[in-house]
């Protein structure tokens, strides 16, 4: 489970931005904060694993609490402007969402995060070739590597893609189907097709009758 510290000081849009999180599987919210000094005190008492930061705050801009959160960040504000998206990036943040934006958006950049966060899970020193992976796991957005294939609806590959980014095993197009809202069949066939383009691994499955079952895993380039 990633825990989610969010941190804006409107209390309407702190709870919209964590019924986002709370929604996404494998996210938990570990807590809301409106000031600088309560992000500061909530972040060493919760020690969340990911911060979604606003820059306007009442007591201080949330550029400032970048170097002492010790959490990943991602920055969730309405201040658009480049020097503040250049600073953003500069003292340690991993993407930076334009209030307002969708929830759509958000599970986008928390999905790949999970991902980023996946691939460097490990014990062992990674190769170049597997921190590149992980980079790439975090900025390439899922609509861009699973185009849809000819025939198929862009929104429900998404949707197969973006459950089986998120799940924390193997799963079966059953499963799948029930989480996104789709016939087996369908689950089957979408499935079948990011196996196909690489996207997805399948493996068997043998259950107590010896029948096997495919399962289905996302596989991260």
């Amino acid at each position: 489970m990633i825990d989610v510290l969010v941190v804006d000081d409107d209390f309407r849009v702190a709870q919209v931005h964590a019924g986002f999180v709370a929604a996404l599987r494998g996210f938990a919210v570990a807590g809301l904060a409106h000031t600088a000094a309560q992000a500061r005190s909530m972040a060493a008492e919760l020690r969340p694993d990911l911060v979604l930061l606003d820059v306007y705050l009442p007591d201080a801009s949330g550029l400032t609490l970048l170097p002492d959160l010790d959490a990943d960040v991602i920055m969730a504000t309405a201040a658009a402007d480049p020097r503040a998206v250049r600073e953003a990036f500069r003292r340690g943040a991993l993407h930076y969402l334009v209030k307002p934006f969708t929830a759509a958006a958000l599970n986008e950049r928390l999905t790949a995060y999970a991902r980023y966060r996946q691939a460097l899970s490990g014990g062992n020193e990674l190769s170049q070739a597997a921190l590149d992976d992980a980079v790439r796991a975090l900025y390439a957005p899922l609509h861009a590597r699973t185009p849809a294939p000819k025939g198929q609806s862009p929104v429900t590959t998404r949707l197969v893609s973006d459950a089986l980014a998120r799940a924390d095993a193997p799963r079966s197009a059953a499963e799948i189907a029930d989480e996104v809202g789709i016939s087996r069949a369908t689950a089957q066939r979408y499935l079948a097709a990011l196996a196909e383009a690489g996207r997805v691994v399948v493996t068997l499955r043998y259950g107590a009758t010896g029948r096997p079952e495919h399962q289905y895993a996302w596989s991260p380039r």
